[in-house]
């Protein structure tokens, strides 16, 4: 089988669940203060709290008066491994946080008006002979004769069903056993569960606006921060969770923001809650529009709406009127208008402090992975942990592997974009016709070819991610693996068929999610 769409970075499938005890030594950090609060902030302490035990102080510095944006409320696979090393039971945490499933994404529009797919977690069919599924597929569909390719993921296929269950563990030749699900959630109550979490394994959280931050004359490390009230909060190692302000990396320490404006045109969103319907679905939605897209996040009391658009091929009240006339129910509060710009800070770890969350970069919400990407830095942060001395090697590394998730990530952003045939608006001409870098135009040209997909090192999105995203807006290779012509027409027709049956019936027996979680996770 392939890998998972979103399989858990290796640089957190290694961490151990375990907390560091025991003596430290003179050089090892010992006094950590998180800057802000909201998901980063809550996901820094907790993860830092229950894998450094007693071997520091963790001081969490925020403010009630500064709202969170509070954007993403749709989560990918990894955000699983985040939740067991915590030790998070899944229906608790699902029940706090007014929790659903989520199988995958499914767009609306993209390729063409009227066109629909879904982007689904976990593996395409089973590969024959080392071949991936999709070649064997992208055949038979030359042929005439394929299935829509979402037939042949037990993801993709559930979801067209409002099915859900979760991977049966000792079913690892069955479908059931490689259901692949991530979250959708209230990224506030999320962030409360965390606090909970984090205070209990002695995090001391301190309200107050920092109005000032000090650096050291010597080497212009942060030395401590300076709230309104006049306290002075000194630190070894700070993390930046201050959002799009960014107090300490951006207003302190200068770092440069890498604007992406020029591949990524949408900049501005608008987000409001609206009254929950059935069915429930297990996936998000994500709709375009003439100059953007709407999220569709369904949550157990409500379901999260927003539009993320260009300014400068739609007006705010436009955009505002759009959102409100495709909401399934009436609002629940006055929409709220978020500006952004996409990118990424040059260097997101420099002197002693690191950015974590939306002060390190910011991507909207398409493929969720602003919350993972917070999830990610924390890895890296623990993994590559510093003592007293912050050695260059282990910053470098770190600026190194972070640039390289950013950038990988930002050309699957783009290839949505990109890959449309769309010619109804000036917005979806100019992302046609837009340059790319040449990373991506390289994955676009290897597709085109014979239908080949690559994950490159640990990249977030696997095979699958990028497969199912260039069929499904209408990419057509011009061949596929050669070693395809080995099969037979005949056996060919029986293999797939033979997959679609099997997660058909599979399918079947599926409960509905509204159903699934009415049983094991129901809030109150």
């Amino acid at each position: 089988m392939l890998r998972p769409a979103t399989a858990d970075s290796s640089v957190w499938a290694a961490i151990r669940p375990r907390a560091l005890k025991g003596r430290m030594g003179a050089a090892t950090i010992k006094d950590v203060v998180i800057v802000g609060g909201g998901t980063a902030g809550w996901m820094a302490a907790a993860a830092l709290s229950k894998l450094m035990g007693h071997a520091c102080r963790i001081r969490l510095v925020e403010s009630d008066e500064i709202a969170t944006i509070g954007v993403g409320e749709a989560t990918i696979p990894t955000i699983k491994a985040f939740n067991a090393l915590l030790d998070i039971d899944e229906d608790e945490f699902l029940r706090k946080t007014q929790g659903t499933f989520k199988l995958g994404i499914e767009f609306v529009n993209w390729g063409q008006i009227g066109d629909a797919y879904i982007h689904g977690f976990g593996s395409i069919g089973a590969s024959l002979g080392n071949v991936a599924c999709h070649h064997y597929w992208l055949k038979l569909r030359q042929l005439g004769q394929a299935a829509d390719l979402e037939r042949y993921s037990i993801n993709t296929a559930a979801c067209r069903s409002g099915k859900y269950m979760r991977s049966v563990a000792d079913m690892p030749n069955s479908p059931l056993g490689e259901i692949a699900n991530a979250f959708h959630f209230d990224a506030g109550l999320y962030a409360q569960y965390l606090r909970t979490l984090s205070e209990a394994r002695g995090v001391v959280r301190t309200e107050g606006r920092i109005v000032r931050t000090i650096l050291r004359e010597t080497d212009g490390f942060i030395d401590s921060v300076v709230l309104e009230s006049g306290e002075r909060i000194e630190g070894e190692f700070f993390i930046d969770c201050s959002g799009t302000r960014a107090l300490l990396i951006g207003q302190a320490l200068g770092v440069p923001y890498e604007d992406w404006s020029h591949w990524l045109p949408c900049n501005r969103a608008i987000a409001v809650p609206c009254a929950s319907v059935s069915p429930l679905l297990p996936y998000t939605r994500a709709t375009a529009h003439s100059a953007g897209w709407q999220w569709r996040i369904p949550l157990q009391s409500r379901i999260g709406n927003g539009l993320v658009y260009s300014s400068q091929f739609m007006s705010q009240d436009e955009a505002t009127s759009t959102l409100l006339s495709h909401l399934d129910a009436p609002a629940l509060a006055e929409p709220r208008h978020i500006p952004f710009v996409p990118g990424r800070r040059k260097k997101t770890w420099v002197k002693n402090c690191v950015a974590v969350g939306l002060s390190s970069g910011f991507f909207e919400p398409i493929e969720s992975t602003n919350i993972h990407l917070i999830q990610s830095a924390i890895g890296r942060v623990i993994s590559l942990f510093p003592n007293a001395g912050f050695h260059q090697a282990d910053i470098d590394e770190y600026n190194s592997q972070i640039q390289f998730e950013y950038e990988r990530i930002r050309d699957f952003i783009i290839l949505h974009y990109k890959a449309t045939q769309r010619t109804d608006s000036p917005f979806w001409n100019h992302c046609r016709d837009m340059a790319i870098p040449d990373s991506l135009q390289h994955r676009i040209d290897l597709f085109s070819s014979n239908g080949r997909a690559y994950r490159e090192a640990a990249e977030l999105f696997a095979e699958a991610s990028w497969v199912q995203v260039m069929v499904g807006q209408r990419m057509r290779p011009d061949g596929y693996h050669p070693y395809v012509d080995l099969l037979s027409d005949a056996d060919l027709k029986a293999f797939l068929g033979n997959i679609e049956s099997v997660i058909q019936k599979c399918v079947d027996v599926m409960p509905l999610h509204e159903a699934y979680i009415g049983q094991h996770c129901a809030a109150s």
